[in-house]
């Protein structure tokens, strides 16, 4: 059976079951190849794909030498940083002379109670595979719909707890992708949209879409993007062709290969969490990967099969157990047999 007979069936499917779907496509790396749209094609919020947007920004800018993986959070944001002599004497204990130690030592009531010594540990390579240490998932959108974190992310943040040593449990957060997302507008001298417009949207023909912004004006890099089924989907197809748009150059080969390897295993592991790169999912067939958003907004990359797979659905589906499973024994399973 065809790739066109498979997306056939697939159709039939969500239309017998009346599956909660608005639209399903499968693409090369040239061209959609199929498309389905089961209410009418408009932008619509892809919820967290847009970390996998994000991700593809930062490589951009590590390749442009804006930022390393291994720069780290308090070096973009000292100002965030609580003013903290013990801070100062466990990151750089070779120039500090022992008495400064006895001083802290000796009057511990006199260090702020919420020092966050660890916070000097984070990198954005934590931020990128959701290892930050806070170990909780912040900023996410029921959050920020109720106001939490409210009106400065990066304080608020900064004043949550690191729990477990960044790098070495993954816990997903859409702060952590927001801090990733700040890190890389203070290195590049400019706001999320501006930067993405330049060396992404433009260069997808995806034109200037409406993103939600945090409550300072800083578009969120954890979600919020919206775009039509085909201009999501493109990330896809750059991935597929490992960096390149119509033989243009969107983001290193090298930074390709990175964020969509696995870089951290995921706490359990099923049919949808089985590992994490940089702010890409790993998928169970072989090689293959997804940007992943809220209620089913989901590319797909399939390098053996040479195809990209993308799916939108509404908020108010059940996708954890209609469509998932649907997308998954129905489609992407007899792709990949």
């Amino acid at each position: 059976m065809g790739v066109i007979d498979m997306f056939n069936d697939f159709v039939k499917l969500i239309e017998s079951e009346s599956l909660p779907v608005e639209a399903v496509a499968i693409a090369d790396g040239d061209a959609i190849i199929a498309e389905r749209h089961f209410v009418p094609d408009q932008d619509r919020n892809i919820y967290s794909h847009t970390k996998s947007y994000v991700s593809t920004a930062i490589g951009i800018a590590i390749e442009d030498g804006l930022l390393s993986l291994d720069s780290r959070l308090v070096d973009s944001f000292p100002e965030y940083v609580p003013s903290d002599a013990q801070l100062l004497v466990d990151s750089f204990p070779e120039y500090v002379p022992s008495d400064a130690q006895l001083l802290v030592d000796s009057f511990p009531e006199y260090v702020p109670s919420d020092a966050q010594l660890e916070l000097g540990q984070i990198t954005l390579r934590h931020l990128l595979t959701m290892s930050s240490g806070f170990n909780h998932a912040y900023l996410m959108n029921p959050d920020r719909r109720s106001g939490v974190g409210a009106p400065d992310y990066l304080r608020y943040m900064f004043s949550r707890r690191v729990e477990v040593e960044p790098g070495s449990t993954f816990c997903y957060s859409s702060a952590d992708s927001d801090l990733a997302g700040r890190m890389l507008e203070q290195a590049a001298g400019m706001r999320l949209g501006e930067y993405l417009y330049g060396t992404i949207f433009s260069k997808l023909d995806q034109g200037w879409p409406v993103w939600e912004c945090d409550p300072q004006g800083h578009p969120i890099a954890g979600g919020g993007i919206y775009m039509s089924l085909a201009n999501m989907l493109k990330l896809g197809q750059v991935y597929l062709n490992d960096g390149t748009w119509h033989g243009t150059r969107i983001v290193s080969e090298s930074w390709v290969k990175q964020a969509s390897g696995k870089q951290i295993d995921t706490p359990y592991s099923n049919i949808w969490t089985c590992g994490y790169g940089y702010q890409f999912w790993m998928s169970p067939y072989e090689g293959a990967y997804r940007a992943d958003g809220a209620y089913g907004q989901i590319t797909t990359v399939l390098p053996k099969q040479g195809l990209v797979v993308a799916i939108q659905c509404p908020e108010s589906g059940d996708f954890d157990n209609i469509v998932r499973p649907a997308l998954h024994e129905h489609l992407l399973l007899p792709l990949t047999a």
